[in-house]
């Protein structure tokens, strides 16, 4: 594998890095504290082609690459974890199934003004009691003359409170299981469609979540995305993209952290000396490092993957796992190497924490990406 990055990918890379430190850097703490949704810096980020990365520009998108993809991920998530993953759901839970999925005429009203930033996207799979076994969802869409009708409520929506249409998945023949599944794109203008209040959540609080509920909604057949009873496999090879955005996502907040530990390193004094001058700071700073570049890696080998388009699933799996992992590993460490300060708000290494924990929930938890690594090694 050749890990030697391109010139575009290069520009991506530093791109997004000076975006994040004049733009996202500064804002992050207040917008963590008001529960801020940074609609300035999203659109910004849309100019830049970043809501749509690996979309061609013929539908709007940016026309880059799977690893430019992780490089973006990596520094917007540096900056804010928040604005990270509202740009990686529209990115990978949206934009990507309907580009993969979607007729040219799908493609035209539910892709186009997506990827240009025009409209934002979400993905609803999840639902009050359907969570990592999505054949227990309880989403019904009910066949009527030249559609669907739509009843049921999903939670924990990324973009929820914002979004201009929703990537939904319902039962259409609930004894067949997780084969009577069906995807739907539906407007949030649609009659019915209601959200719940936003979430209050630990972390990553600059994104909003919300439960959405869908009260006899009708959606005409032209905007169900893919054939009947195919929205499992829409959902799967979905949240495979979405695993590298999310581990990306992880990478870009342990980097937060690391860097924010090895500046108060140098910078704070004990017994006389700079505490990095102390071994057993030198270990945690070295040990950080270390797995943040492990997990890159691991990244940009599936990102590569899915750029050749191979299968990548267990590769993903793989770098979420990590990557996610790692990230509550690094900011934990981080707030040691801070002492009694990392557990003020008056340091960020407190708030990095607090936006890695999820990365080892959504997007398939850390279990179901065993089940997922040992399920493929398994038919070795």
């Amino acid at each position: 594998m050749n890990i030697d990055l391109t010139e575009e990918q290069r520009q991506v890379r530093d791109l997004c890095r000076e975006f994040a430190d004049q733009e996202l850097k500064p804002n992050a703490r207040k917008w963590d504290e008001t529960h801020h949704y940074p609609a300035e810096q999203v659109k910004k980020l849309a100019e830049m082609g970043l809501m749509s990365v690996a979309v061609p520009s013929e539908w709007g998108g940016g026309g880059m690459d799977s690893v430019s993809y992780a490089l973006a991920m990596e520094e917007i998530s540096r900056g804010c974890a928040g604005t990270g993953v509202i740009m990686s759901v529209n990115n990978s839970l949206y934009c990507d199934p309907v580009l993969k999925f979607g007729t040219d005429q799908q493609k035209a009203e539910w892709l186009k003004p997506f990827a240009s930033g025009e409209k934002l996207g979400c993905f609803a799979l999840t639902e009050p009691m359907s969570g990592s076994d999505a054949a227990e969802m309880r989403t019904l869409a009910t066949k009527k003359d030249g559609g669907y009708v739509l009843s049921g409520a999903k939670n924990f929506i990324t973009n929820g409170p914002q979004a201009d249409a929703v990537l939904i998945f319902a039962m259409t023949d609930r004894p067949k299981g997780h084969k009577g599944i069906t995807a739907f794109l539906v407007p949030a203008t649609a009659k019915g469609f209601v959200r719940g209040k936003p979430d209050d959540k630990v972390g990553i609080r600059a994104s909003g979540t919300c439960s959405l509920f869908f009260e006899d909604v009708f959606v005409p057949e032209k905007d169900r995305l893919g054939k009947e009873g195919e929205g499992f496999k829409v959902a799967m090879a979905t949240l495979d993209g979405g695993r590298i955005g999310i581990a990306a996502q992880a990478l870009g907040i342990a980097r937060a952290a690391f860097e924010e530990a090895r500046a108060y390193a140098k910078e704070r004094k004990a017994f006389g000396q700079p505490i990095a001058n102390f071994q057993a700071i030198q270990f945690m700073l070295a040990d950080m490092a270390t797995e943040i570049d492990a997990a890159r890696l691991l990244i940009w080998r599936a990102a590569a993957l899915k750029d050749q388009g191979v299968r990548f699933s267990s590769e993903a799996a793989m770098a979420k796992l990590y990557a996610s992992e790692m990230a509550e590993r690094v900011t934990s460490k981080a707030i040691q190497v801070h002492g009694g300060y990392g557990y003020t708000k008056d340091f960020d290494v407190e708030r990095h924490w607090r936006d890695s924990r999820i990365t080892e929930i959504y997007e398939g938890t850390s279990e179901i990406q065993r089940v997922v690594i040992a399920a493929n090694l398994l038919k070795e």
